[in-house]
């Protein structure tokens, strides 16, 4: 796999870098793919996508993942598949940082992404924005990150 630090296509928000290796386009709106790598620490807050379904393919690092009142922590080699409605987040934990591939079906919340890294938003000084954003993209949040 590319070295997304070095990849001129991929985007950054939050010291998260992503890029999309499968669009919705490509797939008639089936499904998206994006390539994740985010720093030790870092984790969104806990939210629920209404429309899509999501699986984390772990490549390198740790997190611990959230759902529901569930947590447990995953590595490399390991998948978490998270239904549309549940809520859920994930913090990266340990000394590296966490290379994953973010499934999710169908397509289309990767523009929130976009949205995010063109936007430069902080949190919680751009709330407004971003969760402009999610309503746009079926994410609703529903707490803060895990500490």
């Amino acid at each position: 796999m590319k070295d997304l630090t070095a990849d001129p296509d991929a985007i950054e928000w939050l010291g998260v870098r992503y890029k999309t290796i499968l669009s919705p386009e490509q797939t008639g709106g089936a499904m998206s793919i994006v390539d994740s790598l985010s720093p030790v620490g870092s984790g969104p807050p806990r939210h629920v996508h209404e429309a899509e379904d999501e699986t984390f393919v772990m490549i390198t690092g740790s997190c611990k993942v959230w759902i529901e009142g569930d947590a447990r922590l995953v590595g490399p080699g390991e998948s978490v598949f998270i239904p549309r409605g549940k809520s859920h987040t994930f913090k990266v934990v340990g000394d590296a940082p966490s290379r994953h591939l973010v499934i999710l079906t169908p397509g289309g919340f990767e523009g929130f992404f976009a949205d995010m890294a063109s936007g430069q938003f902080s949190i919680p000084e751009d709330m407004p924005a971003i969760e402009e954003s999610a309503r746009r993209h079926n994410l609703r949040f529903t707490g803060p990150p895990l500490e």
